[in-house]
């Protein structure tokens, strides 16, 4: 498959399997998890046809590992990023020592002051290292990367999930809780 139609077919199924599955005829199961002939049929019927090959090659192929199978292959579902309400029956997890969080410089003044908020999501989701927080931060404009004191945070009561493809999630992070990592590669926008 040619990168362009795997950045489409990938945009696609994040905006139907994560935001509006009913958009296209789908109902999420428990889990978050649709049946992969569903999936299939209804990306057929909404004009986006989609062999099960090719399906395959965007699960294996997406770099951040959106996409999951169940160990029988049989159904599907996004790791996170829903903001369609679903329980991914994740396990509560005890996080490493430091998360990371990644944003635009924009929203450096309201985290200070309100923290990290999941908005829209259903998690506030956390990266395990520096440099994938920069590159989500990039999204966003100018890279600023927060680090997390999860420790203190889990001593706290608040609880923490890690989904399939190593991101953590958690319902909040106050601003105590984090303090802006002075790397070079958050300053001046390098890695």
């Amino acid at each position: 498959m040619y990168e362009g139609r795997l950045v489409r077919v990938s945009r696609f199924l994040s905006k139907h399997l994560r935001h509006q599955p009913g958009r296209i005829g789908l109902a999420l199961t428990p889990g978050g998890w649709v049946t992969v002939e569903a999936l299939l049929a209804a990306c057929a019927r909404a004009g986006m046809p989609l062999k099960r090959a090719e399906l395959n090659e965007v699960v294996a192929r997406n770099n951040k590992q959106r996409f999951a199978f169940d160990e029988s292959g049989t159904r599907i579902r996004a790791s996170q990023g829903h903001s369609v309400p679903v329980d991914l029956e994740l396990e509560p997890r005890d996080p490493p020592a430091t998360l990371y969080h990644g944003t635009g410089a924009g929203a450096v003044p309201a985290i200070q002051h309100e923290g990290l908020r999941k908005m829209r999501r259903h998690h506030i989701h956390l990266s395990p290292d520096v440099a994938t927080a920069v590159t989500v931060g990039r999204r966003h404009g100018r890279p600023v990367v927060f680090a997390v004191d999860a420790p203190a945070m889990r001593r706290d009561g608040y609880t923490f999930f890690r989904s399939e493809n190593g991101v953590w999630l958690v319902d909040a992070v106050p601003p105590a809780y984090l303090r802006i990592v002075d790397e070079p590669a958050t300053r001046d926008g390098q890695t």
